[in-house]
């Protein structure tokens, strides 16, 4: 066994020296020795290849060189440090999203009909002569990208570090509004919060609390931490979740059938979307703040994390006195609008 791992060491060797040699045939065996060999490598092997292939990211055509983030992104989830490779493959998903994002203009302006969706493949020839080789493999390269980018975003200190993130964010919105849907999983992994303070409201009991959450994708996931956290506690009446439910919320693995205990709502009335995500808690008196109130009928679903690969955790710091939690009522609507 030591020796058969030993054969995907030897093939990132190899694959270095055909790189920078400058000869494509020879990366191009080099690299399908990694593929073979992979499934085989041991956990020091994914940790030593994941930055020496990262190093390599730059000097690779647009091709080979999401097929290879996509490679160091399953090292990555196979033990190798993100932090160590999300420089290189953060700075290759921002230059793939900047070529992406031309593709929709370009397309219409040579008239080239429906646009064609991302699919990880070779562009056809037709679609580089109409909207030129960077921007065509940029659009079609898009899954490589987005699956490579995840491996490290699913880590907190690695999204503590993203460059630009707000710019991030808006050109894979302008491309997922043109992409049928595509990036989403990005997107949800960029607009997720850390280590953020939230204060929630209970309108029933006219009761507050403080809380503190991180790595939270969407609101199902946020929805079933607070019942979890308030509900199952006896801080507020309402449905308990399942430790089951709550679990896979957190870190375990899969998907558990729960039933919903709040209406999420905004300060203003409005209601916060299960299907959104805890940055859509507006701000107010520069912290989130949210209020709970009882559901408008009966809804379940099957509760865990949208992004499978990152832990997520909300925590009760405090209970709010009476006083306070009556200052933060007065910038609360009088009741939710239905």
């Amino acid at each position: 066994m030591i020796f058969r791992r030993a054969r995907f060491t030897t093939a990132v060797a190899g694959f270095e020296a055909a790189v920078r040699g400058r000869d494509p045939r020879t990366s191009q065996e080099a690299f399908a020795a990694l593929h073979q060999h992979f499934e085989r490598a041991g956990e020091s092997e994914f940790a030593d290849a994941a930055p020496r292939l990262a190093a390599l990211l730059a000097e690779l055509p647009p091709g080979p060189r999401a097929v290879t983030a996509q490679l160091i992104g399953a090292c990555v989830e196979r033990g190798a440090d993100p932090l160590v490779c999300a420089p290189a493959l953060l700075a290759g998903l921002a230059r793939t999203l900047e070529a992406a994002a031309e593709f929709p203009a370009r397309w219409r302006a040579a008239g080239g009909g429906e646009l064609p969706q991302p699919d990880a493949g070779e562009p056809h020839s037709g679609v580089v002569a109409r909207v030129g080789e960077d921007v065509a493999r940029g659009w079609w390269n898009l899954p490589l990208w987005e699956t490579a980018a995840l491996a490290v975003l699913n880590h907190r200190a690695v999204r503590g570090l993203v460059p630009d993130r707000p710019g991030l964010l808006a050109t894979a919105g302008r491309i997922a509004d043109a992409a049928d849907g595509h990036l989403q999983c990005l997107i949800h992994a960029l607009l997720v919060l850390d280590d953020e303070p939230l204060v929630v409201l209970h309108r029933d009991t006219r009761t507050g609390y403080r809380m503190r959450m991180t790595g939270i994708a969407d609101n199902f996931q946020l929805h079933t931490l607070l019942a979890a956290e308030l509900a199952g506690a006896g801080h507020v009446p309402g449905e308990i979740p399942a430790p089951e439910a709550v679990a896979v919320c957190r870190d375990a693995p899969g998907q558990v059938p729960t039933t919903g205990t709040f209406q999420l709502t905004a300060p203003d009335g409005g209601a916060i979307w299960n299907e959104g995500t805890p940055s859509d808690i507006p701000v107010v008196d520069g912290v989130r703040l949210l209020v709970l109130d009882p559901p408008p009928y009966a809804r379940g679903w099957p509760t865990g994390r949208f992004l499978a690969g990152m832990p997520g955790d909300l925590r009760l710091e405090r209970v709010l006195d009476a006083a306070e939690t009556g200052r933060w009522f007065g910038s609360v609507a009088d009741e939710a609008r239905r």
